[in-house]
């Protein structure tokens, strides 16, 4: 009931639902998600992984603490977010995985993305941590990727009282190699299948983000209402 759980299940179906996907990992927070969805896809050594100029930190941390090599690429200045013009010279044939980020909730040119990583069978994981509830063409940003990362930092729109994370996928041999990564890598108690780490969603952080989760639409359209006042007066 401490670790894991019903709290804990509860909450990865239910935000599995919003985010329009079959499989949720919740675990220990934003970076780490990044971290074992890396991990999970089985890149080989070295590979270059491109991430875009301006987020966080943790985007390009978690590269470089998996064992890859981090490519940056600019960013469209209209959006903020990942430019496909660049992103298209960046890639080449050491590239591994594309790791994109829908920044400030808006999203990133996902479904061109997905296009031109498609061709040359390059991963693509959708970094998540701010934006819990966008939406691109009316699927929730995370399902489009292979693997989409959720950080539930109190400061985030979807936050719990402490630190907390979530993986998302569409694919079932990927959510549970990263269930298996977040948990020492076992499959059942004392049985590991490899060496993993300890990156498990809190139970109680689970519960006050099932609560919230309730109340996260409308929280977001006040959002929106606060922020065209500000663009409308600010003109």
């Amino acid at each position: 009931s401490y670790i894991g759980g019903a709290s804990v299940s509860k909450f990865e179906e239910e935000f599995g639902d919003f985010a329009q996907v079959p499989y949720c990992i919740g675990v220990a927070n934003g970076t780490d998600a990044i971290e074992i969805a890396l991990k999970s896809l089985g890149l080989k050594p070295g590979s270059e992984i491109i991430v875009p100029a301006n987020s966080f930190i943790s985007t390009s941390e978690a590269v470089t603490n998996s064992g890859f090599r981090v490519i940056f690429c600019d960013i469209c200045p209209e959006t903020c977010n990942i430019s496909i013009n660049n992103l298209k010279k960046k890639i080449n044939d050491n590239t591994g995985a594309v790791i994109l980020v829908h920044l400030y909730g808006m999203p990133a040119p996902i479904e061109e993305i997905m296009d031109l990583c498609a061709k040359r069978s390059i991963k693509v994981i959708e970094d998540c941590a701010q934006a819990h509830g966008a939406t691109s063409n009316g699927r929730h940003v995370g399902s489009f990727g292979d693997l989409g990362t959720f950080s539930f930092y109190p400061g985030k729109n979807l936050g719990a009282y402490g630190d907390a994370g979530a993986i998302v996928t569409t694919n079932g041999n990927l959510a549970e190699r990263c269930r298996r990564i977040s948990n020492h890598g076992r499959s059942k108690k004392y049985d590991h299948d490899f060496e993993g780490r300890n990156s498990r969603l809190d139970a109680l952080q689970a519960s006050i983000l099932s609560t919230k989760l309730r109340h996260l639409n409308s929280l977001i359209e006040k959002r929106r209402e606060i922020a065209q006042i500000y663009l409308s007066l600010l003109r």
